[in-house]
């Protein structure tokens, strides 16, 4: 790990600067863009029955929202305060009172009439509820009896019928750790967590590549690095804040490239609410847009490594750092020989970008001293999205962009609580501190006091198909504790996965809010338990941002639910339900009895028993992971890794077809309309020219279909790269494929090849055209 400590928070310039001025028209006026004091006023309107707790929440407690780690109003990046509208948008499920009982226990056909944006504001699950099979209503049941039920569920079957998920909803890592911990103790390795369905393949191929798991450079050294690049990221949209970071590079001369198949408004020009001169007159963001095809980067970024050794050929060091290359990294002739026996034609075709313009890209990075490159889920959901960021990774490395001051790689977090639940062991190949296997399971033993289970623990899709698994089935998921989550909402086929939650025997719901997942029929029983949020726990908790900082979150005072317990210690109690006898080995005085657990189970979190008070913080690691390009690998040196084109199959008059978010946290939809592009929930966001060359105009009744499923939208004209079209997540998951995961990390596929038609040509055409010839004739997606 690096040796250089974090130097702390720095300045903004005091003085504006015109030149990157969007508009000289104050706040944006007749501009389709965020209002945000209008946002700011409603959700003090949505809090004014609680605007002293929200304001104690907002000013003590760390950020429930993005991983960017904002401590109070502070973070460890930029003096000064920070707040954007997405951690205010998240603020109501703390202050938000008990749901009404008459509604709470209405009949369910009723609640199934409301959408998960409407259940969500109904308020609070305020206690245990249960709904058995055949039964029309909730009904309240004491904490002791929801317990011991499921308690005596678990000790009737086999451990491998029993899962457990984590969401990242608020969760701290004192529950990401308890329940790794449970979930061993009760003998099942069937635990994953949320990182699994968004950045799984960053700490797969980050361990490949470089040996780590986590980004390895902080926000401060986007600040003044030469280029700074957003891959597959719309980290102004999800990531708000990051905006002043990345105004505050600008200032500092740093170019900021972003590479995105939809030229992205809001990472083009932003309005930052905390920067008194970018509130007014807005901030020109991107320098370059470089708009690849969905799926097309490897192409590209192997057309950018072939210009790099072309031009070594010409003048050896022009491109490469060679003496980076020599000393720290291995496979660099097995690299360059796979590059360059590319062709250009097939990587143009397979990247949507010309060769000239791979070589601009090229350019640029071989004439930067450092660079940092940021990423998120347009690399990673993807079935080869491990490929793709060991991609990134081996520009990296030929460049020597590791290890140093303003150069990294960063797989910049979304939720809150994400980095920290693998590290924890929230996952199926992952215990506290290490992975699952060999030394670190004997470690761990040592550490809890008993032996694990020796079977390898299933991926969250794979535990949802094993529900349909004959009853008789080793693997059948009979008992599914899903703390927070909604599958419907983030998984592809939510008519299967609806199938799969209504088969499980025993589904328990832990969370602090109704969603539509809740309402879901089970075989047998359903009960849900009502957790406290990261505010409310006893003795504080902690969670870890996008650059390793492991922040204290005090307990605030403020309005309880009274049944609400926190969530390490539900776990707590239920194991000690199934096992009274073993008990002991599972029990936890306080949360900082856990906190120092932690520091003996994963040594990368040795400090985190000393944190204790609001303001405390640490940084695991140092500043740079890899620092002076010495990886944590076996020799200590990084792999350069030849990545191999993957098939984009896309049938004459089809499309490419991603998910994109809107005005949203998660699944939690905050508005129908996007505020950067003025696009609804279903418009179809597609080229101009690929919709007139199809007879549409803008707003046309539109079909999307493949053979997984359709998708009803209007036509949206945007600047979508030509042969591609993007929905909005999660509802177009409809058309993804289900069963199509990542091969090494596990993560779903979210991208597919579609058919787009105007509605009336295919309603009038269904019964021949799309139901009889459909399965032969629609396209060959690839797999």
């Amino acid at each position: 790990m690096g040796k250089t400590k974090h130097s702390g928070r720095i300045s903004l310039p005091s003085r504006p600067d015109p030149k990157l001025w969007v508009s000289k028209m104050p706040f944006g006026l007749n501009r389709i863009k965020p209002r945000h004091i209008r946002d700011t006023l409603k959700v003090v309107w949505d809090n004014r029955d609680q605007l002293p707790y929200a304001y104690r929440i907002l000013t003590q407690g760390v950020c429930d929202g993005c991983a960017l780690g904002v401590s109070g109003l502070r973070d460890q990046t930029l003096e000064g305060p920070h707040l954007c509208t997405t951690r205010l948008n998240v603020l109501r499920l703390n202050t938000m009172p008990a749901i009404p009982e008459k509604i709470l226990h209405s009949d369910i056909e009723e609640l199934r009439k409301l959408n998960s944006t409407e259940l969500r504001k109904l308020g609070r699950i305020p206690y245990p509820l249960i709904r058995r099979s055949g039964e029309s209503r909730f009904s309240r049941l004491s904490w002791d009896e929801a317990l011991d039920t499921i308690a005596g569920k678990i000790r009737s079957i086999d451990p491998k019928q029993l899962a457990f998920y984590l969401t990242a909803r608020g969760i701290t890592n004192e529950s990401y750790y308890v329940a790794a911990k449970v979930a061993r103790f009760l003998g099942t390795n069937h635990i994953d967590n949320a990182s699994r369905i968004c950045h799984s393949p960053s700490k797969t191929a980050l361990k490949r590549s470089v040996g780590i798991g986590a980004s390895s450079c902080n926000y401060k050294d986007w600040i003044g690095t030469d280029v700074l690049v957003f891959w597959g990221s719309v980290a102004a949209n999800n990531q708000p804040v990051s905006t002043k970071y990345m105004y505050a590079a600008k200032r500092k001369g740093t170019k900021i490239i972003a590479i995105n198949p939809y030229h992205e408004p809001s990472m083009d020009q932003y309005w930052i609410p905390s920067v008194a001169e970018s509130a007014l007159f807005g901030t020109k963001i991107t320098d370059d847009f470089y708009q690849v095809n969905i799926g097309g980067d490897i192409a590209f970024m192997n057309g950018v490594m072939k210009h790099w050794f072309e031009m070594e050929e010409a003048a050896p060091g022009s491109a490469v750092n060679l003496d980076f290359v020599r000393e720290h990294t291995n496979g660099y002739e097995e690299l360059r020989a796979h590059v360059m026996k590319q062709d250009w034609a097939l990587l143009e075709q397979s990247s949507g970008l010309s060769r000239e313009r791979m070589r601009e890209f090229a350019v640029l990075l071989a004439q930067a001293k450092s660079a940092v490159f940021v990423w998120s889920m347009g690399l990673t959901q993807h079935r080869f999205g491990t490929d793709n960021i060991s991609q990134v990774a081996n520009l990296a490395l030929l460049r020597g962009f590791l290890g140093r001051e303003h150069c990294g790689l960063m797989p910049i977090r979304g939720h809150s609580g994400v980095q920290g639940s693998g590290e924890m062991g929230a996952d199926p190949f992952s215990l506290p501190g290490g992975e699952f296997k060999g030394a670190d399971i004997a470690r761990i033993e040592k550490v809890w006091g008993f032996k694990l289970p020796e079977w390898q623990g299933d991926i969250v899709g794979v535990t949802l198909e094993n529900a349909l698994l004959p009853d008789d089935h080793e693997r059948k998921l009979k008992t599914f504790y899903t703390s927070g989550g909604n599958f419907l909402e983030t998984m592809p086929d939510p008519d299967f996965v609806e199938r799969c939650l209504q088969n499980v025997e025993l589904r328990v719901h832990q969370d602090i809010m109704l969603n539509t997942s809740t309402l879901v029929d089970a075989k047998e029983t359903v009960i849900v338990l009502p957790a406290m949020t990261r505010y409310e726990q006893p003795g504080g908790g902690t969670s870890t941002s996008t650059e390793r900082m492991v922040y204290f979150s005090p307990e605030i005072d403020g309005p309880r639910m009274p049944e609400a317990r926190s969530e390490w210690e539900i776990y707590v109690d239920l194991a000690s339900r199934v096992k009274p006898e073993q008990a002991h080995l599972i029990q936890f005085k306080d949360a900082a009895a856990v906190r120092a657990e932690i520091a003996k189970a994963a040594p990368n979190y040795d400090g985190i028993q000393h944190l204790s008070k609001r303001g405390d913080v640490f940084q695991w690691g140092g500043a740079w992971l890899c620092e002076d390009g010495i990886c944590p690998t076996p020799d200590g040196r990084g792999n350069l890794i030849p990545i191999e084109l993957p098939e984009l199959r896309k049938p004459e008059g089809h499309y490419f077809a991603t998910t994109r978010r809107g005005k949203q946290f998660n699944s939690m939809v905050y508005s129908e309309t996007d505020p950067f592009n003025g696009a609804d929930r279903y418009d179809v966001l597609m080229n101009a020219e690929d919709g007139k060359a199809q007879q549409l105009q803008e707003g046309d009744a539109i079909v999307v279909y493949n053979k997984y499923g359709v998708f009803h939208g209007r036509a949206k004209w945007a600047e979508v790269k030509s042969g591609n079209i993007e929905v909005h997540w999660p509802e177009g998951n409809v058309i993804i494929p289900k069963g199509v995961y990542e091969p090494h990390a596990g993560i779903p596929e979210y991208n597919t090849t579609v058919i787009v038609e105007k509605a009336e040509t295919y309603y009038a055409h269904k019964d021949t055209k799309y139901v009889e010839r459909r399965i032969d004739e629609l396209e060959l997606v690839s797999e």
